[in-house]
C-alpha cells in the first residue's frame, strides 16, 4: 500500500467505479441503435466498450457493423438518442457497487470528493443523483468535449487547481487504463479497484495501487493518519448519538 498521509482530496471514476452502470448503458445504445434501424448489441459487448464515453462507444458500435465512416448526421442522431435514453433512466437497470455507499459516508467530511469521467457532465450529475452519491460529491468534470477525455490529464489538473492543492495530493480512484494514464500524466497517485470494468488492461508499468475492495480503500484513506481517523472517528459517535 502507498504512503497516503499527504492525500488531501479524492477523484472518483465513475462508470466501473461507483455504479455498475453497463446495463444502462447498454440499453441507451441498443434503444439509439434501434431508433436508427440498427443492429443492437449484448451486454458483454457493450461492457467492454465503456470507458471512453459515449462518442467513442457509439463509434465501436459503428464499426462493429461495418460502418467505419458514419456520416455526422446519423452521429448526431445516435448521440442525442443516446442522451435522452440516458437521462430517461440514469441507473434503471444498474447498481451502486455494494460498499460504495459505506465509502462515500465514510469519506464524507473527511476528504473532499469529485467525480471525473468521460461521461458527459449532464449524464453524469443524472447518474449520480440516481444514485444519491451527487450531493456528497464537491463537483463533477465531465468530458464534454473530446479533448477533454481521459487519459488527458485535464480534469484532474482543473480539480486539483479548484481545491489549491498540487495534483499529487489528489487521489485518482478509477477501474481501467483512462484512469490510471491519466493519473500518471497529472502526478497524480492512483488506486486502481478490482470491482470494474478495465483493470486487467491496464498497462503494468504503470503499477497503480490495487483495492480489492471499497472497505479496504475506507480503512487505508482513515487509518494513514491521526488527524483524520480522529475526524473520522468523533464524527461516527456523534451519528451514533443522534441515532
Amino acid at each position: 500500500m502507498p504512503d497516503l498521509s499527504h492525500i488531501a482530496a479524492i477523484a472518483f471514476d465513475l462508470d466501473g467505479t461507483l455504479v455498475d452502470s453497463a446495463p444502462d448503458i447498454s440499453h441507451a445504445l441498443n434503444t439509439a441503435l434501434g431508433s436508427a434501424g440498427l443492429r443492437s448489441f449484448d451486454l458483454c459487448t457493450a461492457r467492454a466498450w465503456i470507458g471512453d464515453g459515449p462518442d467513442v462507444l457509439i463509434a465501436r458500435a459503428l464499426s462493429e457493423q461495418g460502418i467505419a465512416t458514419a456520416s455526422a448526421e446519423l452521429k448526431s442522431r445516435l448521440r442525442r438518442d443516446f442522451d435522452v435514453a440516458t437521462l430517461a433512466a440514469p441507473l434503471k437497470y444498474g447498481t451502486v457497487y455494494g460498499g460504495i455507499a459505506e465509502l462515500i459516508a465514510g469519506l464524507r467530511g473527511v476528504l473532499p470528493m469529485v467525480v471525473i469521467t468521460n461521461k458527459p457532465t449532464a449524464l453524469a450529475r443524472a447518474v449520480l443523483e440516481a444514485a444519491q452519491l451527487l450531493r456528497f460529491m464537491a463537483g463533477v468534470h465531465g468530458a464534454d468535449t473530446a479533448a477533454l477525455r481521459k487519459p488527458d490529464p485535464a480534469m484532474l489538473l482543473a480539480a486539483a487547481a479548484r481545491w489549491g492543492l498540487p495534483a499529487s495530493c489528489v487521489l485518482m480512484v478509477g477501474d481501467g487504463p483512462a484512469d490510471v494514464q491519466a493519473a500518471d500524466a497529472a502526478g497524480c497517485p492512483c488506486a486502481l479497484v478490482a470491482w470494474g470494468y478495465g483493470s486487467d488492461s491496464v498497462p503494468a508499468h504503470l503499477n497503480p495501487w490495487r483495492v480489492e475492495t471499497p472497505k479496504q480503500l475506507l480503512h487505508s484513506l482513515i487509518t494513514q493518519t491521526p488527524c483524520r481517523q480522529r475526524t473520522f472517528n468523533d464524527r461516527g459517535a456523534h451519528d451514533a448519538h443522534r441515532r
